[in-house]
Parts: C-alpha cells; sequence; structure tokens
C-alpha cells in the first residue's frame, strides 16, 4: 500500500499548508487517483486518522526525537506522524510494513538523509513498548494528549462541563463517526428499506427510540447505491434529526429553515409534514442553495423552496411563519469526529461568533407569528454559543416565552438541551426553544 500511504502523506502536507477543508481535500485527491477501493479506504483511514491524532503523534515524536521537533523537515514530520499512527492505531498492519514502508517514502519524497532517522526512531518506539510516557503532566495536560485535544479547548470544556464529561466528549470525537439515516417515510418503511440497502452490501438496523432513523455500516460509496438515487433515504446524524423533532412542524404549516444547507434539516421537516405546506429553506451563498433543490428533487419533496437569502438582514419578502428554524453558523466542536480540523483552529476565530448569532436569532424571531414556534441551534459545546445566546434571547424578548419541547432521547427537562456525542451516538448540539405569546 506504498501508494495509499503516499497519498496520505502527500494530502497531510497540503492540510497543513491550509490549502482547504479535510473532506474536500481528500474527496477530490482520491476521485483522482487510480488507487483500488482498498488502497482508497486505507489512505482515507491514515489521513483522517493523523489529523484526528496529530496532538498525541508529535508529543510522541518531541519525547523520541534526537532532533528539536521545529527542525524537522516538514515531510520528515508527516511520514513519521503516519508510521507512528500505524504502529498505535491500525492493528491489522503489521508493525515491520509500518516501518519498512515509512522508509521507503523517504526515498520516494527525496527526503534521503531522513531514511535512518526514520527506521530509528519508529524501530525505537516499538522496543519500548510503544509506550506514551505521561508522568510530569497534569490532569487537563494527559487530557490534552491523551485525545489530541488542544489545551485550550480541555481547559474550555472542563471549565463549563466538569472532567469526567469532557473526557467521555473528547473520546467520542475519535474514530471513525456513526453514519445514521433519515428514511423517507414519503417512499418506502424503515424494514423495507433496511432489505434493500441489505441486497446492495449496505448493513443497516434500526436505531432504537427514534422513528425512521436507522445506522448504517459498510456505507462505501452510498451516494451511488440504487436506494439512494430513488430518494428512499437522506444520511442525517440523530442530533439533527431531533433538531427537527423539536421544532415539531405539523402539515399544512408554513416553515421558515433559514441556515438549511445543505438541507437535511428541510428534508426530515418537510417528510414529517406528509409532503403538505411550505419549507422556505435558505443560504447565503448560491451554490448551497442548489444542494437543497438537488436533495429535495432527489427525495420527492416539492413543499421546499430553496432560496438565496441572508440571515442577518430581515427580508420584507418572506412570509410570516409558523415554525422558524434557525440553525445557525457556529465553531463546530460538537461535530469534530467528522471534521478533525476544527480543533485545530485559533480559540480567537471563534470569539466574534456569539455576536453573530445573536443578530441572527434577533432578525429569525421577527418572522415567527403569535402563537408561533422558534427553534435556535447549533452544532457546538461552547456554552458561550449555546446557553448565554438563548438566554440573553429570553432575556431580552418576553414576547417568547421559553418553552420544553417533548422530544424523544431528550433527557433535560429544559427549553435548552445539550446532546454529548457520547450520550445517544449523535454529534454534539445544542437546542433552545421559544414560542411567540404576544
Amino acid at each position: 500500500m506504498a501508494d495509499a500511504r503516499l497519498t496520505a502523506v502527500k494530502l497531510l502536507l497540503k492540510m497543513d499548508s491550509g490549502e482547504g477543508y479535510s473532506n474536500i481535500i481528500l474527496d477530490s485527491a482520491l476521485g483522482e487517483t487510480d488507487l483500488s477501493p482498498k488502497d482508497k479506504a486505507f489512505a482515507a483511514a491514515l489521513f483522517y486518522g493523523v489529523i484526528e491524532r496529530r496532538l498525541t503523534l508529535d508529543y510522541i515524536i518531541e519525547k523520541n526525537s534526537s532532533v528539536p521537533f521545529v527542525k524537522l523537515d516538514d515531510g520528515v514530520v508527516e511520514i513519521l506522524r503516519a508510521g507512528l499512527y500505524q504502529l498505535l492505531y491500525m492493528p491489522s498492519v503489521p508493525e515491520s510494513a509500518a516501518v519498512n514502508e515509512s522508509v521507503k517514502l523517504c526515498k520516494r519524497m527525496k527526503l534521503f538523509s531522513a531514511q535512518g532517522f526514520v527506521n530509528g526512531m519508529l524501530r525505537g518506539f516499538i522496543r519500548g513498548g510503544k509506550r506514551i510516557e505521561y508522568r510530569g503532566l497534569n490532569a487537563a495536560q494527559r487530557l490534552s494528549i491523551e485525545y489530541s485535544c488542544p489545551q485550550w479547548l480541555a481547559d474550555k470544556l472542563t471549565g463549563e462541563y466538569g472532567a469526567d464529561k469532557t473526557a467521555a466528549a473528547l473520546k467520542a470525537s475519535l474514530g471513525r463517526p456513526p453514519v445514521y439515516a433519515r428514511v423517507n417515510t414519503l417512499k418506502t418503511s424503515a424494514e423495507d428499506l433496511i432489505d434493500l440497502l441489505k441486497k446492495e452490501g449496505i448493513s443497516a438496523e434500526k436505531y432504537a427510540g427514534l422513528m425512521g432513523c436507522i445506522k448504517l455500516e459498510k456505507t462505501g460509496d452510498i451516494e451511488k447505491s440504487r436506494a439512494y438515487r430513488s430518494g428512499l433515504f437522506h444520511v442525517q446524524d440523530i442530533s439533527s434529526q431531533l433538531c427537527c423533532l423539536t421544532l415539531r412542524p405539523i402539515l399544512n404549516e408554513t416553515v421558515l429553515d433559514l441556515c438549511a444547507a445543505p438541507g437535511g434539516k428541510s428534508f426530515t421537516m418537510a417528510e414529517m409534514m406528509g409532503n403538505n405546506g411550505r419549507i422556505i429553506s435558505m443560504d447565503l451563498h448560491e451554490q448551497r442553495v442548489g444542494l437543497i433543490g438537488k436533495g429535495a428533487e432527489r427525495l420527492g419533496l416539492k413543499i421546499i423552496e430553496p432560496r438565496q437569502n441572508n440571515a442577518l438582514k430581515f427580508n420584507e419578502e418572506l412570509p410570516m411563519a409558523d415554525r422558524v428554524l434557525c440553525d445557525v453558523p457556529c465553531s463546530g466542536l460538537g461535530v469534530i469526529r467528522r471534521k478533525p480540523e476544527i480543533k485545530y483552529k485559533n480559540p480567537e476565530d471563534f470569539r466574534e461568533l456569539p455576536e453573530m448569532q445573536r443578530a441572527v436569532l434577533e432578525v429569525s424571531s421577527q418572522y415567527v407569528k403569535p402563537g408561533g414556534t422558534l427553534v435556535y441551534s447549533t452544532c457546538t459545546l461552547s456554552r458561550a454559543e449555546n446557553d448565554e445566546v438563548a438566554d440573553c434571547f429570553a432575556a431580552e424578548h418576553p414576547e417568547f416565552s421559553p418553552i420544553v419541547q417533548p422530544v424523544p432521547l431528550a433527557a433535560e427537562n429544559s427549553f435548552k438541551r445539550t446532546y454529548f456525542p457520547d450520550e445517544k451516538g449523535g454529534d454534539g448540539f445544542f437546542t433552545a426553544s421559544f414560542r411567540r405569546i404576544k
């Protein structure tokens, strides 16, 4: 699998240069290679795995390197990261293969002088029992290294939720994320869809406690499956489905989905409404609005109206609505397992988000009819973007009453609900529910 390893290392170098998002970089590269499906899967696993465990791997390199980390060539660092990842987290790879192929990569990347260094470090790590040395670290530092989490994030989550919940959430942020889907109940049943998927070699089972939700495994290129192309389901995480159930739209209502692309929540709500009523599904960018339209067409959802709109500005052309979903852009700290590069961002990048989120929520509230429902949601665990935004809105808007919506699997009896990625298997998520009373 030398080619697969070389592909992964080159993509890791591209990621570190800040050239784009991991999923976009990987999908583009794999689409242009002639690697076998097996090699593509290996390259993808290695690529995502190294990104996910980078802080742990770099800590090991620093502890075992005779050369200061900052003086190592970028290519050598990526080769070492990939080699160590295989040794620690890919049990199907023989130790000899992980070492020998790493040395070969030095040759292929013209890093000839590094061959002995890479060989020596990896073999030394094996001789040492592949142990990670935690001595001298305090609890927060160990948390950071053990779960490859930046110190600032470990400190933030610990301060907001405590050590136990933080450790559980960080543990759940590692490894291959589960894949869930929403059954298009307008076209099929969960039982029939599961049978059809199994015939296509895709393992599927019902998710207990949430009607219309199934868990998928061995998906391969799911979008090429006949069931997908026939519009029998769309891929959607549990927490996102629970968000739709929190809004609780019913048939013949008018619903606004302010920050909708690529449209998953709009699709689920249209199915909940029996394809009767009206959903205006919006996004700022025209290209992403197109994704909503394509998805709705594939699923046969005729009540969805894709529309370009700036959620920060009140639009007089939009109707007053029975239900308004305000799913704002956020730091994404609840979906790290799907986008591991998020945790390596500068925390300063997130500082201005709450102000923007409050502004979007303020505008969104103006579209809600008297007696109508407003749901604010994010896919982050940051209290500044979640509880504080919701509490601020409640304090400033007496015409909106916080309400507790009955939702399956929800433990908190509150108008605010935080879903942790370790609890139900879904992504980290937050919802806050309000009803307009005047």
